[in-house]
């Protein structure tokens, strides 16, 4: 779970849409924005990352500066362990950014909250509170061993909870202990400021409660991260097996066995060469959230893998006599059950499906897979949408 944040830099092509307070930032600070298409047709602007930090990544989706990521290459394997970490940075950063988002509305609902807001009209604290960020840290500034002393309230009892539970092991344990830290750290500034204020004041329990029950909540989604790593390095890499596939009986006409060429590194990189040549790439983006002003949205992660792939079409076509429009949908599941026998890895890649449609569904995160093929093109474009 945490092996996300564990490295300090990594090395994959990002093109990084931004959302308008992003944009305004980078603009406000002289820095030119890249326009540039994206694998669905439509020119974004944004900007450009090869080597760069998670930690930046993170900080940019908590700000509310990024709206999409997208990389594009020929294969994937090579990159494993920096796509898996800037997967799980990706859905930590939306957590982390829902769980504040959860505190706050609960905390404006707490009766100490309400009982204030009635007496003091004048000084509301509700979701139309809006106090600049450089006046909360001079007042919270002040009140650090408050913080320090809310913080050890909220805590205690979960993690002596977690030092209890023998199903987990000393290396879990630890996880827990430290994830639990990460997503305090995260709290805004805002939410920070009505726990000081109403610090051991008639109702406070009811705060530290209604915190421990959502940071319990967040413990439980933080498995999810790994598991939506593990499936979108599994759909890649399926992605990337099928177009060597197809470039390797191009260019070994009438060897029997082009399948097993594939395995030896020096052709199979020969094969990768001409892929990147040819352009024949997967795209792979993460769209973040609905907007500032999609309600209900603020917590959702869309996550599309974009690859030519004819042999989709020809099962489809067997499945289906009769398409509708111009625009079939599958689920992901039924995707993998119609793809031809000995695809390889298929069985695999359903596994992992079901494996975190079920964890998705104990933690309350909401999942759907989805497949669409343009009858036009022999583009497919699989979409995995979830709502924390």
């Amino acid at each position: 779970m945490s092996a996300a944040e564990k490295k300090f830099m990594l090395d994959l092509p990002l093109k990084i849409v931004l959302t308008e307070e992003g944009a305004s930032h980078f603009i406000s600070r002289k820095q030119k924005l890249l326009r540039f298409k994206l694998a669905d047709n439509v020119e974004e602007y944004g900007i450009g990352l090869n080597h760069f930090s998670p930690m930046s990544i993170q900080n940019m989706i908590l700000i509310g500066y990024i709206s999409k990521i997208e990389i594009s290459m020929a294969e994937f394997s090579s990159h494993r362990p920096d796509l898996m970490d800037l997967s799980k940075v990706i859905v930590f950063s939306i957590l982390y950014k829902q769980f504040d988002h959860e505190i706050f509305d609960k905390l404006i609902q707490a009766d100490c909250v309400r009982k204030h807001n009635r007496m003091n009209p004048s000084q509301l604290l509700d979701e139309r509170t809006k106090i600049p960020d450089k006046q909360l840290r001079n007042q919270l500034a002040m009140k650090d061993n408050v913080i320090q002393q809310s913080r050890q309230m909220i805590l205690d009892s979960i993690w002596k909870n977690i030092m209890a539970n023998k199903e987990y092991s000393p290396e879990e344990k630890n996880v827990y202990l430290l994830m639990t830290e990460k997503f305090l750290n995260r709290l805004s500034l805002m939410n920070w400021f009505i726990i000081t204020k109403f610090y051991k004041v008639d109702g406070f329990d009811e705060i530290i409660s209604m915190i421990r029950e959502s940071l319990n909540e967040y413990m439980e989604k933080s498995k999810i991260p790994d598991y939506i790593s593990t499936m979108l390095m599994e759909l890649a890499l399926n992605c990337e097996n099928t177009n060597i596939r197809k470039e390797a009986k191009q260019l070994y006409k009438g060897i029997d066995n082009s399948e097993a060429l594939i395995y030896d590194p020096e052709i199979r990189s020969k094969i990768i060469s001409e892929l990147i040549n040819k352009k024949e790439v997967v795209f792979l983006s993460w769209k973040i959230g609905g907007g500032s002003s999609a309600i209900g949205k603020q917590g959702s992660l869309t996550i599309t893998l974009y690859n030519k792939d004819d042999e989709f079409q020809e099962v489809k076509d067997n499945i289906e006599s009769k398409m509708s429009a111009n625009l079939n949908k599958k689920t992901l599941i039924d995707f993998y059950k119609q793809m031809p026998e000995g695809g390889e890895s298929n069985d695999l890649g359903l596994y992992y499906l079901s494996y975190l449609d079920d964890a998705c569904k104990k933690v309350g995160v909401k999942f759907e897979s989805i497949v669409n093929q343009f009858s036009a093109s022999d583009l497919t474009v699989i979409n995995l949408k979830f709502n924390f």
